[in-house]
């Protein structure tokens, strides 16, 4: 079966078995306000992302959703544009979106013919985005093709904004729910070659890496280190992204500088500008818009091994340094502090302590190896079935605990230590049989 054909049948399956748990993950049988309640934080990050776009008029403005479901994003971004359009593969999905949108008349839905956008004119949206879609297509060959349409489509200067599932290779072969995966350097490749100027790459090595492209003029990539476009961009200050402390800690979660720059060249990417730090090249991730004066921010993940102390930083462009080095206080790194940042249900995650499936989720912060980490449910030693580091850089672990034969439903007392931190007991509720499977 072609891969857009078995898109279509098993995501047709899932609208109809429940569609609001298979887009948002969050919970079996949401009710609709909770439902779109779970877009509120994505929804706030893609409008942060317009700020690039030039100022005028939004009503003229027209945007693209590549997979998107019954509509839980189009709705509130339907009011940053005159024209919004959402494409997916599912027929039950695209249903659904067009009933829940009767009441916005300028946004528009289709079903997906397959790997392009064919239904739309080249060069005719200022912005498409993605999310939580092409972490589940089976073949990257597909997941290119709709990069590549996302191009064609876009005006240039357009935005394109998209997720992919950034972890390592998996050995279970991919299929329409756990897709292909890509590195930081296949997304770098692309921007290269297909002429975008990147502004974002983070979450890199985690399920959820994504990226923030800008179409620049083809050709535009190849013809930039020729030219050398000169820069007076000097950096003013440094400081930690995570707080106002000029002091940035050479090791850890919190091992990032942001560099604050005026006159940053307007063509400057993440994928043809390197940061220096000391001896070693730090690793950008983040270049923001314009504040009002000028400045711009610049993420900076801080290169294994930089030692204490002050350490010059020099930014490079196209392979020439810009402006005068500055100067970072690099301080040690704070000692990691286990965090227990949650328990629920390993499948319904909005209905908390109440186990509705069998198995259980804890999430820890902060936890340098899953094995210091021992659970007791009433008093019993619990082993977890499933570890998953969800992000090895702050670092986040995912643990999977199999509810035991014998532990009836009712409320029961789970008990986590991460070494000699002891995390205080929480109740959890048991509703269902033990065994029930994840999904």
């Amino acid at each position: 079966m072609a891969a857009d054909a078995r898109m279509r049948e098993d995501w047709n399956r899932r609208a109809r078995e429940d569609a609001h748990y298979y887009v948002a993950f969050g919970r079996h049988g949401q009710e609709e306000e909770e439902f779109y309640a779970t877009a509120h934080e994505v929804v706030y990050g893609l409008e942060y992302e317009l700020n690039r776009l030039p100022r005028g008029n939004a009503r003229e403005r027209r945007a693209l959703e590549i997979g998107c479901g019954p509509g839980r994003l189009l709705r509130p971004l339907s009011r940053r544009f005159g024209e919004i359009h959402g494409v997916d593969v599912s027929d039950e999905m695209v249903d659904l979106a067009r009933r829940r949108l009767r009441d916005v008349p300028h946004a528009h839905v289709h079903l997906s013919a397959g790997a392009d956008l064919r239904q739309f004119a080249s060069e005719s949206f200022d912005f498409v985005y993605s999310y939580a879609v092409f972490q589940h297509i089976p073949d990257k060959e597909v997941v290119y093709s709709y990069w590549r349409e996302a191009r064609r489509v876009l005006k240039t200067g357009g935005l394109f904004w998209f997720q992919v599932n950034g972890l390592g290779e998996s050995d279970a072969p991919p299929d329409t729910w756990s897709g292909v995966r890509f590195t930081a350097d296949d997304l770098r490749e692309f921007a290269d070659r297909y002429d975008f100027q990147m502004y974002t790459l983070e979450g890199v090595r985690t399920q959820y890496m994504w990226t923030s492209l800008r179409k620049r003029p083809e050709g535009w990539y190849r013809r930039l280190p020729a030219e050398r476009p000169s820069t007076h961009a000097r950096i003013r200050r440094i400081s930690n992204p995570h707080g106002t402390e000029p002091g940035v800690p050479c090791a850890g979660r919190f091992a990032c500088a942001s560099l604050w720059i005026t006159d940053l060249h307007p063509e400057c990417g993440l994928n043809h500008v390197r940061v220096r730090i000391g001896e070693e090249w730090g690793t950008p991730n983040y270049i923001a818009a314009p504040l009002a004066g000028g400045e711009q921010q610049m993420n900076v993940l801080l290169p294994e091994h930089v030692p204490t102390g002050l350490a010059p930083v020099q930014l490079e462009w196209l392979g020439g340094q810009v402006g005068a080095a500055a100067i970072m206080r690099v301080v040690p790194p704070s000692p990691q502090v286990p965090r227990l940042l949650s328990v629920t249900d390993a499948t319904d995650l909005l209905s908390g302590a109440r186990i509705t499936h069998g198995n259980i989720k804890a999430i820890l912060e902060e936890v340098a190896d899953p094995a210091d980490v021992s659970f007791r449910l009433d008093g019993a030693p619990l082993a977890p079935s499933m570890v998953h580091w969800a992000d090895r850089r702050t670092p986040r672990v995912e643990l999977v605990l199999p509810v035991p034969e014998g532990a009836g439903p009712g409320w029961h007392t789970l008990e986590v230590q991460a070494r000699k931190q002891r995390f205080a007991p929480v109740a959890i509720e048991i509703v269902s049989a033990p065994g029930s499977l994840i999904k």
